[in-house]
Order: C-alpha cells, then sequence, then structure tokens
C-alpha cells in the first residue's frame, strides 16, 4: 500500500499540487461545458448565430469567383497557360465545397434553434406543473 509523502510539517497531507488540480479541474468542466447555453436564458441575435456560416459562404464565393477569373485568364493569356488550367478547377472545387458547406449549415442551425426552443418550452412546462 503506498503511503502518501508527509509535509515538512510532519502532517499526512497529500501535496498541495494535486488539491489544486483536482480543484481546477471541475471548475474548468464547468465553465467549459457546451451545454452552459441551455442553462442561461440570454437571447443571442441573429449575427451570433449565423456568422460563422455566414463566412463560409462569402469565403466560398470569393474564391469559386477567383478560380472563375483563374480560368478565364487561360483563355486569353498565352504564356503559363497550363499554371492557369490546373489552378483555375482547384480554386472552383474549393471555392464551390466552401459555399454548398455553407449554405447547408444555415438549415442546421435553424433546426437546432427550433429544438432548443421547444426543449426550453418543455422544461417550463415542467418546472410549472411539478414545482406546485
Amino acid at each position: 500500500m503506498e503511503m502518501p509523502p508527509k509535509s515538512p510539517d510532519g502532517s499526512e497531507r497529500s501535496p498541495p499540487s494535486r488539491e489544486l488540480i483536482t480543484s481546477r479541474t471541475g471548475s474548468t468542466l464547468c465553465m467549459s461545458s457546451r451545454s452552459e447555453s441551455v442553462w442561461t436564458s440570454t437571447s443571442r441575435s441573429k449575427w451570433e448565430i449565423y456568422h460563422k456560416p455566414v463566412i463560409v459562404v462569402s469565403v466560398g464565393g470569393a474564391i469559386f469567383l477567383f478560380g472563375m477569373v483563374i480560368i478565364s485568364l487561360s483563355c486569353f493569356l498565352d504564356d503559363k497557360k497550363n499554371i492557369y488550367k490546373m489552378s483555375g478547377p482547384a480554386f472552383l472545387s474549393l471555392g464551390l465545397m466552401l459555399l454548398v458547406c455553407g449554405l447547408v449549415w444555415i438549415p442546421i442551425i435553424r433546426k437546432k434553434q427550433k429544438q432548443r426552443q421547444k426543449s426550453q418550452f418543455l422544461q417550463s412546462l415542467k418546472s410549472f406543473f411539478f414545482n406546485r
């Protein structure tokens, strides 16, 4: 059986580092929990909800347009034509992929928002009837 090391004053306590680690771990888990937003009833603006997919859609659209410009350059410029023909479709496909991912992300967020509203409504009904 392993004995915990004694501190310099002679008491049989565990080292302070172990106490700090365990106490910090619990509070860190609570603070970084994703479900924290469910318990707070602060409403968020539309930009806070949709800013990530909007950024992905706009970056995807810009990359897609850049690919179209590069492909059109391959039609008009004779020098380095192979480079334009190789990199143009790559930018087109990358831009299209980001554009579609962002456009699919928006309905997913809407569905989650509706589910969250239903969940909060049911929780309030449950607390109303069972807390009497």
